[in-house]
């Protein structure tokens, strides 16, 4: 047995040098997850999805920020594992049903098209959590925003939570306290939250997300006086006090299909939408400093949300052999 001790050396000695560039990966990106994953394994995969999604801007410009939002509700619930875009079966209740998501998330068929053209360029190889953090990328360019490189590597969830998707993402009426822990909890900072709450720049909000501002705030039938007067009177028109739930509102009136820094120009004139929008100026003076910095300066705005994009991908990743690579991303393999 002594014979073979130096061979045994040798292979661990080369089995550590092959695993060398995961524990770099690692070190760099959070996870396992590296801009290079699919080179040798699907090459292609990225025109593949920034084409896909070229079409489908081209075709509706709401499908951009349709995109980003997606990545950002899948996220926040179990990591982004993609467990946003499963459907419902006997033993798995979606997360589409939450009330974030209901009769609000969209973009699914932009997926599928996405994955079918993978399966049959590369079968099986591409997590459906990769082309999610891929489309909101390409979205963000094609609308005039910044670009970054995404660490890939994610693999799809053989499970969905639908209680994680009603309680962890941030609505639209909660207090910038709740708002704020709701970020803290999956590692983004105060710079994150308002860096992120800028994809509002981009993309449609409904009645039902605001209708408290304009005519029931604190629940005393008074409107909410944060809000721009003269901009509430014209959102009244199409967002009575009942009726017309669905109906459809630029998140920034300025210029609302160009991804630019004018959400947060918006906000300083007491013109954002939302009243999780218009805390970030009227709650917290660190929140209210960083407004004013990306109001005024365009490029550090796109520099911020491009680190803070790449920081909400890397949130609890399933890597390795956890998790699945999905055929069908609205199902789980069988």
């Amino acid at each position: 047995m002594e014979n073979y001790k130096p061979f045994n050396f040798f292979m661990a000695f080369v089995a550590l040098l092959a695993f060398a560039p995961l524990c770099f990966c690692h070190k760099n990106y959070g996870g396992y997850l590296y801009p290079q994953f699919y080179d040798r394994s699907c090459p292609g995969a990225q025109q593949i999805v920034k084409s896909i999604v070229a079409k489908a801007v081209a075709k509706e410009a709401r499908m951009a920020a349709s995109l980003v939002r997606l990545h950002f509700h899948d996220c926040f619930v179990k990591g982004c594992d993609a467990s946003i875009l499963l459907d419902s079966t006997g033993t798995l209740i979606s997360e589409k049903g939450s009330n974030p998501n209901r009769n609000s998330v969209r973009g699914f068929e932009v997926i599928d098209e996405i994955k079918s053209a993978l399966e049959k360029h590369c079968p099986q190889t591409v997590s459906c959590a990769d082309i999610m953090a891929l489309a909101a990328r390409d979205s963000t360019v094609f609308a005039g925003g910044p670009s970054w490189v995404v660490p890939l590597g994610r693999r799809d969830s053989v499970g969905a939570s639908l209680s994680g998707s009603n309680n962890q993402i941030p609505a639209p009426n909660n207090t910038f306290q709740t708002i704020l822990t709701k970020f803290k909890l999956q590692g983004l900072d105060i710079v994150d939250l308002v860096a992120l709450s800028g994809s509002h720049t981009i993309g449609n909000s409904r009645c039902t997300s605001f209708r408290q501002r304009l005519y029931n705030q604190s629940g005393n039938s008074q409107p909410d006086f944060t809000l721009d007067q003269s901009y509430a009177a014209k959102l009244r028109a199409r967002c009575p006090r009942s009726g017309g739930d669905q109906n459809l509102f630029f998140l920034d009136f300025v210029t609302p299909t160009k991804f630019d820094n004018s959400y947060f120009k918006n906000l300083l004139c007491s013109k954002g939408l939302l009243s999780s929008d218009q805390v970030l100026v009227t709650k917290n003076q660190v929140s209210l400093e960083l407004v004013k910095k990306y109001a005024e300066n365009n490029e550090l705005f796109f520099e911020q949300f491009a680190k803070s994009m790449v920081k909400m991908g890397n949130i609890s990743p399933l890597t390795g052999f956890r998790g699945e690579i999905r055929k069908n991303c609205r199902k789980i393999n069988h």
